[in-house]
Order: structure tokens, then sequence, then C-alpha cells
């Protein structure tokens, strides 16, 4: 307390008005193999269209990852992901070389400034999907049009020619736009008759009419006619490059340049030729600025705004590149590049320590906030990692699906029933991890094909539902919050006599009951051993209780452990308990945070005890319906009770 020298009024502020935070209870995390994105690092994704632009389309390879992530997202919008790190693979370069960027830090450690740079560009992520790709660039006006780049040299030509043979075919490149002066020597163009090159050998140039892709030349040419070149995509950009404000003010020149990246097989955007991007009036001054005061230059423009390249080097015609501004002039490069990439390569399929190392990026409590685990496809010891990442972590449930082979294309279902128990009998005993009986039988869109997909993203998926709908308390099984969606036919239906034997085991079945749809019909945990903690709810209830407390119980910290103290922990507490309460997540509760359990010895020791007593509330599991037929004339009273 101030001290005060005369007497007066000091006014002091004391706040008991804090309240238990809410937390997070429906954040999925999930680690699998995808066409493209980056790796080892956590991307959260909000919806089926974010997953597909992140981390590409699914295929044969990888659909049971993707599928197990997208079911997650038909019933929530808060997804952690980390794309699994795989033997072989590799990042397309123009070069040739593939070389694996695993992410943003790893470009930026070890590439951005050009050491163990591999070709002009690379693929933003590893893949084959980067082999797709093509960069051109126009890094001066010369390559974006240039008069006379050659002549004619053939006086033979005749309508609907599509070859024609030329002075010096090097000078043009495979889809260049011409224009042809009417006569020699002359710069009479009539850029109504532009053709493009289709294909160079030597002096043969073959041509089609642009911008239709078919068509010899519209007239008969004079031998020596000048042909004019220009960029191939000079209708993507306003003009040709030059000199940029900023560079011009400090007395520099020449530093623009336009970049272009194709979809060169159509593999991307399914339009072969596509533009994917364009990056228009670049500048190689590593000072660059826009008129906003935007960082311009072409490397790091690349780097924050491109979805499909990182630079790698500079164009090695190009002297002065990368200098800054004042007083520079930036070497000419007088003719544009188109560089295909290649060597990108999936690489092979995952393993199960290449699976664990992406899920332990998923450890630290304290910088990653999740919920729910969703396994995806995997054996026993990856079940296994699930639940001790779940247990390490003490505020999430994992969900974990038998193998595909226990289960699909088995046509005896007492042998996909002893499959389900054999795989789930050999998994660790744990309250934080939930078992279902299989796999979906799901369209998919991206191939036109069904595909048997795992269950473990939809009953994870459940629990985010039961979450906005209700609360994490409630069970998420059952006809009103157990529904799963887009499920075409189930592997493995297992009909009441399976169930009987499946669920004392710790496996939820998941059933399609005629007219009412396919359902998720049981609620317990992955623990072998009778326990409030062997449901779902219960489990779910307590993190809740857990994780908020602890947060607010973080204000306590540095405080003196007295009565005070004490009785502020008490009323933040309680108030939040009753409200569980009255949300019918528990029945009852008594908080103990007094000087019985903190006593001298606690204090001593810098401690603070609080005990919190919690009678959960429990789901129905079984009903019994009696039906009792009675004699005319008697009164229920004789036989009710």
């Amino acid at each position: 307390m101030a001290f005060q020298v005369s007497p007066g009024v000091l006014v002091q502020e004391i706040d008991l008005t804090r309240v238990i935070p809410a937390v997070s209870t429906s954040i999925g995390a999930f680690a699998g193999e995808f066409r493209k994105g980056p790796v080892d690092e956590i991307i959260t994704i909000s919806s089926e269209q974010n997953l597909v632009d992140t981390f590409g389309k699914p295929d044969s390879s990888n659909f049971e990852d993707f599928f197990s992530a997208d079911n997650f997202l038909q019933y929530a919008n808060n997804l952690k992901v980390v794309r699994v790190t795989n033997s072989g693979l590799l990042n397309a370069s123009a070069d040739g070389t593939g070389i694996l960027i695993k992410n943003t830090d790893d470009y930026t450690n070890n590439y951005a400034a050009g050491q163990g740079a591999v070709g002009t560009f690379a693929a933003r992520t590893g893949g084959a999907w980067g082999n797709n790709l093509q960069v051109s660039t126009c890094p001066s006006a010369t390559a974006f049009e240039q008069n006379g780049a050659t002549t004619i040299n053939d006086s033979s030509i005749t309508v609907g020619d599509t070859v024609i043979t030329v002075t010096d075919g090097t000078a043009l490149n495979v889809g260049d736009i011409l224009s042809i002066s009417t006569t020699a020597a002359t710069n009479d163009y009539d850029d109504g008759e532009q053709y493009r090159v289709t294909g160079i050998d030597t002096h043969d140039i073959t041509i089609v009419q642009h911008p239709r892709a078919s068509g010899g030349v519209k007239r008969s040419f004079t031998d020596g006619s000048n042909i004019r070149r220009r960029w191939r995509f000079y209708d993507q950009v306003s003009g040709a490059p030059g000199t940029s404000p900023f560079v011009s003010d400090r007395g520099g020149s020449n530093d623009e340049i336009h970049v272009v990246v194709i979809d060169e097989d159509g593999g991307i955007s399914g339009v072969v030729g596509q533009v994917l991007e364009t990056f228009s009036n670049l500048s190689k001054a590593a000072d660059a600025k826009t008129a906003q005061g935007d960082n311009n230059y072409y490397p790091d423009v690349l780097y924050n705004r491109s979805q499909f390249i990182y630079w790698m080097d500079h164009n090695t015609s190009g002297s002065n590149w990368g200098n800054n501004a004042s007083g520079t002039t930036y070497t000419a490069v007088n003719t544009p590049t188109l560089e295909s990439l290649s060597a990108g390569a999936d690489g092979s399929a995952k393993t199960v320590g290449e699976q664990k190392t992406a899920y332990d990026k998923f450890l630290d409590t304290e910088t990653v906030d999740i919920s729910l685990i969703i396994s995806g496809k995997g054996d026993g010891t990856h079940v296994d990692n699930m639940i001790s990442l779940a247990e390490s972590r003490k505020d999430c449930v994992a969900f974990a699906s038998p193998e595909r082979a226990d289960v699909v294309n088995i046509t005896n279902s007492n042998t996909q029933m002893q499959n389900v128990l054999d795989f789930f009998n050999g998994i660790a005993s744990s309250s934080y991890i939930v078992f279902d009986s299989g796999y979906k039988y799901m369209y998919d869109r991206y191939s036109d094909v069904f595909r048997y997909v795992p269950l473990n993203g939809d009953i994870a998926g459940l629990c985010a539902r039961t979450d906005i709908t209700n609360d994490s308390w409630f069970s998420p099984a059952g006809l009103n919050r157990g529904i799963i969606r887009g499920a075409v036919k189930l592997a493995f239906n297992p009909d009441k006599t399976q169930r009987d034997t499946l669920y004392p085991k710790r496996i939820n079945p998941v059933v399609t009951f005629p007219g009412q749809g396919t359902v998720l019909f049981g609620d317990k945990t992955g623990l072998t051993s009778p326990s409030a903690f062997d449901r779902i709810n219960v489990r779910r209830l307590f993190i809740v209780l857990e994780k908020a407390i602890s947060t607010a119980s973080k204000f306590s910290l540095f405080e003196f452990n007295d009565e005070f103290t004490r009785a502020q922990f008490r009323n933040l507490v309680e108030p939040f308990l009753r409200e569980v309460q009255g949300r019918r997540g528990i029945t009852d509760f008594l908080v103990v945070c007094d000087e019985t359990n903190n006593t001298g010895e606690v204090i001593d020791r810098n401690e603070f005890l609080a005990e919190i007593f919690i009678k959960p509330a429990r789901s129905i599991n079984f009903i019994t319906l009696k039906f009792i037929a009675t004699r005319t004339g008697v009164a229920f009273e004789e036989v009710a009770g």
C-alpha cells in the first residue's frame, strides 16, 4: 500500500470481475500426404476449397489422407494440417535438378540469398505437380518487342503456308507473336495479321494465325520482309518493361521485368498453356519500392505473392541484377526466357516414423491449440503414437479407424468384425482415443470415382459439430448428433449381434439404418477399465474444465497464497461450474481451496492447491421399455411401481 505523509484519501482498484475464458474445443489436427503444399509446417485450413488450394486435389496415392482431412471440414471450419515429408519428395526446378524446399522458413534460411541455388526458378512446394509449371520472363523492352528480329528468306510463300524460312530462327522463341512487313526492308506491319510461332528448326519456323490456333499465312510475302517479334505474353501486361520511377529517381535505368507463370501441361488448371500468375513491372533493384512503398524487388515479390514459384537465381546474361538502385544501369537481356520446371517428385509413401515426425509439430500446448486429432490411415504403431500425443497434451482426443485391409473388400462380415477386434486389441488403453469400426464409401468428385475412406475424420467432425450445436459434454453419437455425412455405404455395417461384441471391446460401431442414415452408434473412449472416463462426453467435459480453469488460474501466479487470493480463485471457478451445471454438463461440484489444503508447508513451497470435485453427467447407452397389459377394471396403482 502506498504511504501517505499527511491525511488524505487514496483510491485503489481491485478487479474481481474476471471470468473463466471460453476455450476452443473444435480445432482439428491432421498430418498426411498431399499433392503439394509446405511440409513440416502447421497450416490452418478453413474449408474444402482452402484445402485444395493449399495442398492440391486428391489422387490415387493420397485420397485417404485428403478425405480424412476433408471429411472433418464438412462439420467444422478449423483444421490445422501438416504435410508429411516423405523420402524422395522434391521441388521441380528450371535447371532440371530436383531440390527439397520444405517451407518458407527453409527457403528463407537456405535459398533466398542464392545459396544452394538451383535453376532460375523452383516450384513453390515439392511434388510432381511442379513439373507442369513454366516461367517466362521479359526483362527488357527489346525482349518485349523487337523490329527486324529476323527476315524472311523464302521467295515462294503463298497463302495458307504454315512453314516459312527465315534468316535466323534462333532470334525467335516458340510462342512469340509475329507481324510481317508487306515488302522487303519496310516496317509497315499489319497488326491485324499476326501469327504465333509453334515450332523452330534453325531457319524453318512453323506458325499459326493469332489469336486463332490454326491457319497459315493470310497473304504472300516478299523475300527479305522484316519480322517483328512480340513476347508471347504481351497481352498480359500493360506495356514493355523499362525504368521504374523508383530507379529513375536515383539515377538508374532498365530495371523493370515481367514474370508470368504458366500451366504448361494443364495438370494444375486443366487447361494447357493457362496463365496462372502475372507479375508486371517488377524491379531488378534490391531496394526497389512501389509508389505505395511496397517492396518491388522481383525475388521478394515472388516470395510474398506467388502461389507457385520461388526465385532461385538471376539470369546469367544480366549484370547488376540485385544491386541497389542508385546510379545502376541494369544490363538488358534482349531475349525473353521460357523455362520449364522439371525433376519434381512425389517420393515414396510415408513411413510411420515420418508420420510421427509430422504429428510431433502438435506437441507444444503453449503455441499450438488443438482439440481433436485425426489419425487418418495407419497401423497399430501409428495409433499408439496418436495416443502418446494426446496423453502428452492432455487437452485433446485422438480418433482412429482400423486398417483398410481389415474391412475393405472382405465379403464376410464376421471376418471383418474379427479383424477389427484383433486390430484394436493390440492398442493401449487410454481415455484420450476413440475407436470406430471402419471405412465409408464416398464420392470423389475430383476424380469422378467412389472411394473407401477411414471414418475417423468424420467422428472427429461429429465432436466439433456437437461443440457448435450443443456443448462438448454432450455425446456426439446417436440419431440427434451422430449422423455421418456423405456415406454411400459402409465397408463394414455391423448388425446387433456384432455390435454386442464390438462395444464391450471399446469399439464404437458406425451403422447404416434404413431410412435413418449412417450413424455413430457408440460413445466409448479407448479406456479398458470401467470408469466415468470411458465415455467421450466425460473425457471432453474434463478437457474443457481443465483447460478453461487452468488458463484462468495463471492470473494467480506470483500473487500471495492468502485467503484473499484463495477466495478470488473460488469466486472465479464456482460461477463457471454453476454455468456448466446449468448447461447439463455436471450434476454437482465442490471447490476446496482454503487453509485445509493450503497449509503452511504448501505455502512455504510457493505452491497453491485447489481441489475441484466433479459429478459428470452421464449419457444414456441402454434403454429398456416395459409394456404391461393389465386386466380390465384393474387400477394402475395396483400394478405400477
